[in-house]
């Protein structure tokens, strides 16, 4: 137990602050319940996908700037092939948007790769041409999305029957959420590809000569989070109906979630968990100031102060550690 503890201190620890968030929410607005849970999770899943991607690349030593406009990529594609489409074409919609996330990333990596230059400045020049390609395909928010895949987001799923013979119920957004993440996460987690991802994160010339493929390791983790990207987008578009081809307020917050979540800017350290439970946080705290009547330019102010706060914290602590 005490070795669990110690190996998951920091994942307690934010799950304890999220506990602590929803009893404080739930003392401010009493009404908040099962539907407010629906709420926070379809709010919080578009971020989610967002911060997965991020976090692949940053246990992998790098940082991804475009992000946010390769989820509009997939947004716009997704929009555009759905609207006015059949149910059934929209089958095939879905994993062709995978694809082309797949093959954005890829491009990512592979300019970073063989260019030479530091990644934030090739994904930084990427977020303009990602943006610029989603323009070209979509110049103004629109399209449509299929009905199956709206109701993938929408409502809530028994779960069980609780001694009194209540239903009780989990979001939908929160199984989805589960389900793509977990599916990807954990082969990569127990894989000879997620070991050297987190083998090149730590040391590159320490994986290269160990064996690592270090450059074709790095694109495929730009791919990896390429494909978060594209469940982000499709996410984006499945929840508001159309496609959006200007990036939205992802980047940053990607970043705040992935540092909150124990993940070493440094790279080689941390998991997926403790950055997905971080979004929760961020998103609740957003809730409450809402709930609160915080005037909403207080409110981005505080969410922007809470960012750059942790942002900092996590170069600082990455710092010290490459000191030791």
């Amino acid at each position: 137990m005490l070795k669990f503890l110690r190996n998951h201190y920091w994942n307690i620890g934010l799950g304890a602050m999220l506990a602590l968030l929803l009893i404080f929410t739930k003392i401010i607005q009493p009404n908040y319940g099962i539907s407010g849970l629906e709420s926070l999770s379809r709010s919080a899943l578009t971020f989610a996908f967002a911060t997965a991607a991020q976090t692949v690349v940053v246990i992998a030593g790098g940082i991804d700037l475009s992000i946010a406009s390769m989820m509009a990529v997939a947004s716009v594609t997704a929009a555009v092939m759905m609207d006015g489409a059949s149910e059934q074409y929209a089958l095939l919609v879905v994993p062709f948007v995978l694809l082309v996330g797949l093959a954005m990333g890829a491009i990512n990596g592979m300019l970073i790769v063989f260019s030479r230059v530091p990644d934030i400045v090739v994904t930084l020049a990427m977020l303009f041409v990602w943006e610029g390609v989603a323009l070209m395909i979509l110049k103004a928010p629109g399209g449509g999305s299929a009905e199956w895949v709206k109701g993938l987001l929408i409502g809530q799923v028994a779960i069980g029957w609780l001694p009194d013979g209540l239903t009780q119920w989990i979001p939908k957004a929160l199984i989805l959420l589960i389900v793509c993440l977990g599916a990807v996460w954990l082969p990569f987690r127990r894989s000879r590809f997620g070991l050297s991802v987190y083998a090149i994160g730590s040391s590159s010339l320490a994986a290269f000569r160990s064996g690592v493929a270090v450059n074709r390791t790095r694109i495929a983790a730009y791919s990896m989070a390429g494909l978060f990207a594209a469940m982000g987008g499709l996410v984006l578009t499945a929840s508001t109906g159309i496609g959006a081809p200007i990036p939205g307020p992802y980047l940053l917050a990607s970043v705040a979630a992935v540092v909150l979540g124990g993940v070493t800017l440094g790279g080689g350290r941390g998991g997926l968990l403790g950055p997905i439970i971080a979004v929760f946080i961020l998103r609740l705290v957003r809730t409450d100031l809402a709930l609160l009547s915080v005037d909403p330019n207080v409110t981005t102010i505080v969410e922007g102060t809470i960012m750059v706060v942790v942002v900092m914290a996590g170069g600082l602590i990455a710092v010290r550690a490459s000191r030791k």
